[in-house]
């Protein structure tokens, strides 16, 4: 086990040329590499700076560079406008989309004893450790694992093993994973690093992974006081040491604690990044914590124009709505159709605020019926602009109009807690 680069504080900015540096370093400690694949994240993670490191290691093995396969999970695959946006020159050819319903292999079983431990008896069910064919039948000699580590609202926090088991995972493992994580509660297990969903992607990874040529590739992000982002830290290691350190700075950088519970919360959701609420429900998760009871959440979303990124869980999220956890449980125990997709189940219940605060979507291509037909509220994407304009808007507090606003420009990178619900 080897961890090759362990950069960064709270204070460091890594530039582009000394990213290229550490990772060219670590690539050569590795020794010589015949056949590679990259595996970073999709659009979802565009500030990652992980599709400028997958470059790199294009730039480093040239032709030794295989394939790349972006971490879709559940995710619509890239365009080639996508891919040329966050991957640059790399040439698209190399790129292959993941299927979670169908390209995938079971490597093991967690048992359902483990899951019920962790659950706190909720659950009784296995969970199945399951990758895309071609990381576990590829004959790849590298396999690099990019992305970013931050707090995350499934996981606690991003990356490490769940970009492999969770990002090219199956069905199966995906709804198993994403439910546990609901039903023991997002609110605690946000922004931790060990938490019941991560012990269970550990222990599938130590046991049915070992044999694949796994190293993790993870940035840390974090904004400047000018509101422009740097990489605070990059980390590169073949065992979760690497993840620890990455999730110990983000920590540092990503969790912000706020003074008082806020009132009244302005989300902007870049439309190059947020198409459906599947993605922009960040929006909900990232700020719950920091939100007073009876607060107003805004989503400002130009770019939103369905509700899931796949059209059978886009169906069952019009169906079932975001009606809080009890509703969705009870769905759950009484319709086969939701009670087989259970990623969708527990996004129902991320996305809910269970009554304690209002959210407001403004989305640039969902009507007042549909957004109401799923439990929001509904304001005009225009009107909404004009008021809370995301470019005159600086991070945190505001005053619009006499009224304090705290505004987040993109809730992907971080997260906002008041430590009354630390």
């Amino acid at each position: 086990m080897s961890l090759y680069c362990a950069t960064g504080s709270a204070d460091t900015d890594l530039s582009s040329a000394r990213l290229k540096d550490l990772l060219d370093e670590s690539l050569v400690r590795l020794g010589q590499r015949n056949r590679v694949l990259a595996v970073p994240p999709d659009m979802t993670r565009l500030h990652s700076r992980a599709g400028e490191l997958t470059r790199y290691a294009w730039q480093h093995y040239g032709d030794r560079l295989k394939a790349v396969l972006p971490a879709l999970g559940t995710h619509t695959a890239m365009t080639p406008a996508q891919i040329a946006h966050m991957y640059g020159d790399v040439p698209q050819h190399l790129f292959r989309a993941h299927d979670w319903r169908n390209d995938i292999e079971t490597l093991g079983e967690v048992p359902a004893e483990f899951i019920r431990q962790q659950s706190e008896g909720k659950l009784n069910y296995a969970y199945p450790a399951q990758v895309n064919r071609l990381i576990s039948q590829g004959g790849f000699d590298l396999i690099l694992s990019v992305g970013q580590v931050v707090p995350h609202e499934v996981i606690g926090m991003a990356n490490y093993n769940k970009n492999i088991l969770v990002g090219t995972g199956g069905r199966e493992g995906i709804n198993r994973s994403h439910y546990l994580g609901a039903v023991y509660g997002m609110e605690r297990i946000m922004g931790r690093a060990d938490n019941p969903v991560r012990n269970v992607l550990n222990y599938a990874s130590d046991r049915f992974l070992r044999h694949l040529p796994i190293v993790y590739v993870l940035t840390v992000v974090g904004r400047k006081a000018d509101g422009e982002l740097a990489v605070r830290g990059l980390f590169i290691g073949d065992d979760v040491e690497c993840f620890h350190r990455a999730a110990e700075l983000s920590l540092k950088v990503n969790f912000e604690i706020v003074d008082e519970p806020i009132r009244k919360a302005v989300v902007y959701l870049d439309p190059r990044e947020f198409h459906s609420t599947w993605l922009g429900n960040k929006a909900v998760y990232r700020t719950r914590m920091a939100l007073a009871d009876g607060a107003e959440l805004i989503v400002l979303a130009p770019g939103v124009k369905e509700f899931g990124e796949d059209k059978a869980i886009d169906g069952l999220i019009r169906k079932y709505g975001y009606r809080g956890t009890p509703a969705t449980l009870a769905a759950v125990e009484a319709h086969d159709d939701i009670a087989g997709d259970l990623s969708a189940a527990a996004h129902l219940i991320h996305g809910s605020s269970e009554g304690r605060f209002r959210i407001v979507w403004c989305p640039g291509g969902l009507s007042r019926q549909e957004v109401e037909g799923v439990g929001f509220e509904y304001e005009d994407l225009k009107a909404m602009l004009a008021r809370y304009d995301p470019n005159k808007l600086a991070e945190g507090y505001n005053k619009v109009d006499g009224e304090e606003v705290f505004f987040i420009g993109n809730p992907g990178l971080g997260l906002w807690a008041h430590r009354s619900r630390l």
